[in-house]
């Protein structure tokens, strides 16, 4: 009977165990719930015609996107969950709020025109990350197959922060809005590939003239934010077709696409 009694207790326990480790960790979470707050405050901020508002708010979403994964990876956090949950706070943040911040600045004096390019970009934002999902044991991880959702939400904000920055009105300007959001939107589900940065470690050594440089471009950043921002933005939503085009001539592999689904930590482009 003692034993019988022993054993429903430790059986007890090991379910009690089982069920606390179905818990939800909590800080990486908070940084993927403060990103989704940047791009439900950016939506707000729009809807109250504060647009320079709107762009830091996805901006602000951005930087906070940026670290929920590696919070997660150094607390040794990670979780489907968390992996769930970002992907749903990235669809707000880079897909619904730049279409509807667009939409409401600039393109709806276009009429259908206008909410047709604000729904490709959303489309196009829920077809990028869903196939970021199915496709991340596969892809080469030091390039996203595709303009990543964040820097396509990016060069949607800061082209808006600059133009009101300039005093431009969003009437003025709609046939460039309307092409940004459409290049942006459809540069998103291309298999071109982007410099992902994972391959950059921060615990290794670098040249002093590498923190140099750093400190130049926050200086450089500070001189005029929604414009310098918009600079960068520019010129990496362009470097996945110069990328492309430079292998291209040379004859090399082009594909993210790994040459076998059983060996999904193979590295390089394949075709």
């Amino acid at each position: 009977m003692q034993e019988s009694r022993d054993s429903a207790t430790t059986g007890n326990s090991e379910v009690m165990i089982r069920k606390r480790r179905k818990g939800i960790y909590i800080l990486p979470n908070l940084f993927t719930l403060a990103a989704l707050f940047g791009g439900f405050y950016a939506i707000i901020m729009a809807f109250k015609g504060q647009f320079d508002l709107a762009a830091v708010g996805i901006f602000f979403a951005m930087v906070l996107d940026s670290l929920d994964g590696r919070v997660a990876r150094m607390t040794n956090t990670q979780s489907a969950f968390g992996e769930q949950m970002d992907s749903l706070s990235d669809m707000v943040s880079f897909g619904a709020a730049p279409a509807l911040i667009a939409y409401v600045w600039s393109l709806k004096e276009l009429g259908r025109w206008g909410w047709f390019a604000a729904f490709v970009y959303c489309a196009c934002t829920a077809l990028r990350l869903a196939r970021f999902n199915v496709n991340t044991a596969v892809v080469d991880k030091r390039y996203f197959q595709g303009l990543p959702s964040p820097a396509a939400a990016a060069l949607v904000a800061g082209f808006i922060w600059v133009c009101t920055d300039f005093g431009f009105k969003g009437s003025s300007v709609a046939w460039p809005m309307f092409g940004v959001v459409l290049y942006t939107g459809l540069t998103m589900v291309t298999n071109v590939p982007f410099y992902s940065f994972k391959d950059l470690s921060m615990k290794k050594s670098v040249p002093f003239v590498f923190i140099v440089l750093i400190a130049m471009g926050i200086a450089a950043i500070n001189i005029d934010p929604p414009t310098v921002i918009l600079g960068l933005f520019i010129v990496y939503g362009l470097s996945g077709y110069v990328l492309y085009g430079v292998r291209k001539v040379r004859g090399l592999q082009t594909s993210l696409i790994s040459t076998s689904t059983d060996e999904p930590d193979e590295r390089g482009l394949h075709k």
